[in-house]
């Protein structure tokens, strides 16, 4: 259009003006998070009056806290001295009196130094796995840790897990052995068959006759005397890093054309999804040793461990099973087309996107093997949460001590499942690869 015929024609900019206050900074996140309808602001003031009537109930029973008290009663008087009679206040005492309790159980205290190495040794075995940046050769070490942490917590002869270690290599020995000769089926039986012959019959005379050529031990610790966050480290950790590998296993064998390997696979899996946690540990407390040789020590706390480590395979299994499921079927016709065989083609093209789908449910299913470790309590052996509580309780000095320590040992496990949460989150960012 000319110039000339137009109404008006601008000929310099207007200076820049500051957006609105409803469209920018604080006030802008308040109306778009907090009150963006109308139902949105009233479950805004409803959870600010929520929040609001728990802290006003909460804050001066905290303000009022004991730190340093031999007993209740100390602290009881302690809080009548200072803030009036009538009043409550929060007993912390009980923690900083009885912490070695909740963290080592009655674990003897002259050797608190072990498991406090090997909680050391687990971070650094975990860490190259988790973040892979480090050296890869660290790798080593992560899958010896098991050997290690055992030998640390549990004591007794170094040739125990030595041995144990022995069977794994020889497992993949005899599947390289097996597998150019009588193929991929076969040489996975021996890879299964031959440590459990090796730990069955020969890996205890062995053991013995290591140790009585070099007798390296450590003091023995019995498993009756592991409890509070020793007791829970140990079993969820050794939960979390079997079940994994088994779980995929389980779900790799749901999706094969073997009958037998599949029908397997689906029956164990609907099985144990089917039985809550508590009576498979049960059935590990009291009715496995029926089914074992007359005179056959099997420790309480192995015998849970492998209760957990099937009950969170199953789940695990159902988990990557989706994963599986998610991947559109040209990946695995991709896979056919370069000729690669199916260990090589689920190794490097289908498992890693599959696990990578399968992320969330994963780490949830660890989150809540960790904090299933509390149910242990109902076999005898004296978790964080109950057991070790009760055990404190029966003092004479804190009978009647409740909310402290239950916020103590809640607070610990929100720290590791919380540190699992932000993990998982960071995992999905890291291998979060599509187009945005």
């Amino acid at each position: 259009m000319n110039t000339s015929t137009s109404t008006f024609v601008r000929t310099e900019m207007l200076p820049e003006q500051s957006p609105p206050l409803t469209e920018a900074g604080a006030v802008k996140w308040v109306r778009e998070n907090l009150f963006s309808s109308v139902l949105n602001g009233i479950l805004t003031v409803l959870g600010v009056a929520v929040v609001a009537y728990i802290i006003v109930g909460i804050a001066p029973w905290l303000s009022r806290s004991v730190w340093n008290a031999g007993s209740l009663s100390e602290c009881r008087q302690i809080i009548a001295a200072t803030w009036g009679e009538g009043v409550t206040g929060a007993c912390w005492a009980v923690i900083r009196e009885r912490w070695p309790q909740y963290l080592f159980g009655f674990y003897p205290s002259h050797l608190y130094w072990r498991p406090v190495l090997a909680f050391a040794l687990l971070v650094v075995a975990v860490a190259p796995v988790l973040f892979d940046k480090l050296p890869r050769k660290m790798l080593w070490f992560s899958l010896v840790y098991p050997a290690v942490g055992f030998w640390l917590l549990w004591g007794g002869s170094v040739w125990v897990p030595v041995t144990a270690l022995a069977g794994f290599a020889i497992g993949y020995a005899a599947a390289k052995l097996i597998q150019p000769v009588a193929g991929t089926i076969l040489a996975t039986i021996a890879a299964v068959l031959a440590p459990v012959l090796w730990w069955l019959f020969l890996a205890g005379p062995v053991a013995d006759a290591l140790h009585s050529i070099m007798p390296i031990a450590l003091q023995g610790v019995r498993s009756r005397e592991f409890g509070g966050f020793v007791l829970a480290f140990t079993i969820g950790f050794t939960g979390i890093a079997f079940s994994l590998p088994l779980g995929v296993m389980l779900a790799l064998g749901r999706q094969s054309d073997m009958f037998i390997v599949n029908k397997l696979s689906v029956g164990f899996i609907e099985f144990i999804r089917g039985v809550p946690l508590i009576t498979l540990l049960f059935t590990a407390s009291l009715l496995l040793n029926y089914f074992l040789p007359p005179g056959t020590d099997f420790d309480i706390i192995l015998r849970v461990i492998i209760m957990v480590v099937l009950f969170a395979a199953a789940y695990i299994a159902e988990v990557v099973r989706g994963g599986l499921a998610a991947l559109p079927r040209g990946q695995y016709e991709a896979a056919d087309a370069l000729g690669l065989d199916y260990w090589k083609a689920q190794r490097l093209i289908i498992m890693p996107q599959a696990l990578k789908i399968s992320i969330p449910g994963i780490v949830s299913t660890f989150i809540g093997l960790f904090k299933d470790t509390t149910l242990v309590v109902f076999v005898g052996l004296l978790d964080p949460l109950k057991g070790i509580t009760d055990a404190v309780r029966a003092s004479t000095d804190w009978k009647g001590i409740y909310w402290e320590p239950y916020i103590f040992v809640g607070a610990i496990f929100f720290l590791f499942c919380f540190g699992m949460s932000r993990y998982s989150m960071y995992l999905e960012s890291k291998l979060k690869t599509d187009h945005r």
